[in-house]
């Protein structure tokens, strides 16, 4: 198995969230051996009715185990949230670590669950990054099929392809359908369409809900929908004054270019470089690696984008506690020009101090005034992994 980037304790309790398929109990059982832990497993129908039945059975479990075990893990935790009241009591009064994974935030946030109030930290994790990949990563796989592991692990692209769509279904069916997030399936399956073509575009809420056949709280709901089960994320507009960054509308993206790409399906289609399509995927990679990455190096960052009224747009702002704004444009294109970074150069020298790059292609670094030109792959790791990687 590849080895991952996120490094968790081993002296604490904590959350792992992440979507399904990112690999959670595949890094948890790496390190925290099923044979040296309590492992309760609540995808399995058999464990979770037994806890679902007497929450306290947990605390039973626990108190029993031999001082040598010191850890407790809980695998897709939401789907008993009451089992958290019993995590929070044998946190207080004994001497063992939980480690409770989850790939929805939906039913905790939604009950009231008792997120233990700091006595757990909190993880994100996330499809594989280019550098846990090395020397397999593969940028045109990456932006066709996505970089969730069992992508890596096919032989062929028609592999990649069923997996991708088996995914999407199997997430209607488990995590949305089965745990009745919704009451029709139909229009929630139809904006799943939808959403995915529009992903890295300003939402409109109303153009969506017309396209669904549905009204615009639905589709609100829809969308929260996707945020809660760890599928998509919204981008916000910047602005230096917090009110007027909330009267604007976000964008939103999925969380894989991948699963994108198999809702809107677009899986059978290649991606050629040059084409505004490739633009955009290119575009939602590099923004997923930069978001994945700080949030294991840097969680404090704030990642949003910028346009003004006349439409001019900066891809991607990241404030960055002590440090000036940082302003990333991002082209696909091998052979980037100043006249292509014209609009750039203008929106960048007016929010200085301020650090503009530009995330391509190209395979050396330029500069051109103000901003600097960077190979993606060595700009994402200039500004989003610490020095000593």
């Amino acid at each position: 198995m590849l080895p991952r980037l996120l490094k968790l304790p081993d002296d604490q309790s904590f959350f792992l969230f992440g979507a399904r398929s990112t690999g959670k109990s595949t890094l948890i059982e790496q390190q925290f051996l099923p044979e040296s832990s309590l492992w309760i497993n609540l995808l399995m129908p058999a464990e979770e009715e037994r806890f679902a039945r007497n929450p306290d059975e947990l605390k039973a479990l626990v108190l029993a185990l031999p001082a040598a075990k010191k850890h407790v893990v809980i695998d897709e935790v939401q789907k008993i949230p009451k089992l958290l009241d019993v995590v929070h009591d044998l946190i207080e009064h004994t001497d063992k670590y939980f480690i409770m994974t989850g790939s929805s935030a939906r039913k905790l946030k939604r009950g009231g669950a008792n997120l233990l109030a700091g006595r757990a930290f909190v993880y994100h994790f996330f499809p594989f990054s280019f550098l846990e990949l090395g020397a397999a990563f593969n940028l045109d796989r990456a932006l066709r099929f996505g970089s969730l592991p069992k992508i890596e692990f096919f032989h062929n692209d028609e592999e990649r392809m069923r997996f991708l769509q088996a995914y999407t279904q199997t997430y209607l069916k488990e995590e949305i359908w089965s745990e009745q997030f919704i009451k029709k399936l139909d229009p929630f399956r139809r904006f799943l369409e939808v959403s995915a073509q529009c992903n890295g575009k300003i939402v409109n809420f109303s153009n969506v809900a017309r396209d669904v056949g549905v009204d615009d709280k639905t589709i609100k709901e829809y969308f929260a929908i996707l945020e809660d089960t760890l599928i998509g994320f919204f981008l916000e507009p910047f602005h230096h004054s917090f009110r007027k960054r909330l009267s604007q509308k976000p964008k939103f993206y999925y969380f894989d270019t991948g699963v994108t790409r198999a809702l809107a399906r677009l899986l059978s289609l290649p991606l050629m470089s040059g084409t505004s399509a490739y633009g955009e995927v290119f575009e939602h990679f590099i923004i997923l690696e930069c978001m994945k990455l700080a949030s294991y190096y840097y969680p404090e960052f704030r990642f949003s984008y910028l346009q003004t009224k006349e439409d001019k747009e900066i891809d991607l702002v990241v404030e960055r506690p002590g440090l000036p704004l940082l302003l990333i444009e991002i082209k696909s294109a091998e052979n980037v020009t100043q006249n292509s970074l014209r609009t750039f150069l203008q929106l960048t020298e007016e929010l200085k101090p301020c650090e503009a790059v530009c995330f391509s292609n190209d395979q050396h670094p330029k500069r051109f005034d103000h901003v600097t030109v960077i190979p993606w792959c060595d700009g994402i790791k200039k500004f989003f992994v610490p020095a000593v990687y």
